[in-house]
């Protein structure tokens, strides 16, 4: 696996988080917006409306619309994950949400952006990076040592997102091939 295969899967993978559907609530009334040939709104506000998460975004910088805050990832959510993923055992593996990554990665880059204009978010940022390391270490750990094992269960890797299945199918197949080199040059020397 190289870096540029890991880089463009995880782009792969942020471009279709960016096309999900999620639901937004309407600030104010607001006239239809056309937005690169996809046309959304009128917005009545107050009103539940369904969008591409990418015009969420750009829906909610304009002020016209905002996500339910029990939709959002934040550092009580963060803690949460945090705590369920060490209580677990290390032959036990919790299933996030297949959006846990892309959701992540917005959340750290939203609490960076407003570290730089507020000390108070740079604590929160700096607390949301180390519950950060802490899940993707534990979680890593647990990836690892099913990618070594000879034999491994469904139900383990279902609790997988799509980034951990994509690094699981390289580390294993990066160990058999290890393992089968191994072998070959023993059988070699053996001759």
């Amino acid at each position: 696996m190289t870096r540029n295969t890991a880089a463009k899967t995880i782009s792969d993978m942020d471009f279709t988080y960016e096309n999900l559907p999620v639901r937004v609530i309407a600030n104010r009334n607001n006239p239809e917006i056309k937005l690169a040939g996809i046309t959304v709104g009128p917005f009545e506000e107050g009103n539940e409306y369904e969008a591409y998460e990418w015009i969420a975004e750009e829906l909610e910088k304009a002020g016209i619309a905002h996500r339910r805050e029990d939709d959002r990832l934040d550092s009580a959510k963060l803690y949460k994950i945090q705590w369920r993923e060490r209580a677990q055992t290390a032959g036990q593996i919790i299933k996030p949400s297949d959006s846990f990554y892309p959701e992540l990665r917005r959340y750290l880059r939203q609490l960076k952006e407003e570290a730089q204009h507020t000390p108070e978010k740079m604590r929160e940022y700096e607390r949301a990076m180390q519950l950060t390391q802490d899940i993707v270490s534990s979680r890593l750990k647990k990836i690892v040592t099913l990618a070594t094992a000879s034999t491994q269960t469904d139900q383990m890797l279902k609790n997988f997102t799509d980034e951990e299945k994509f690094l699981y199918d390289q580390l294993t197949k990066l160990i058999h091939q290890w393992r089968n080199k191994i072998t070959e040059l023993s059988e070699e020397t053996q001759k």
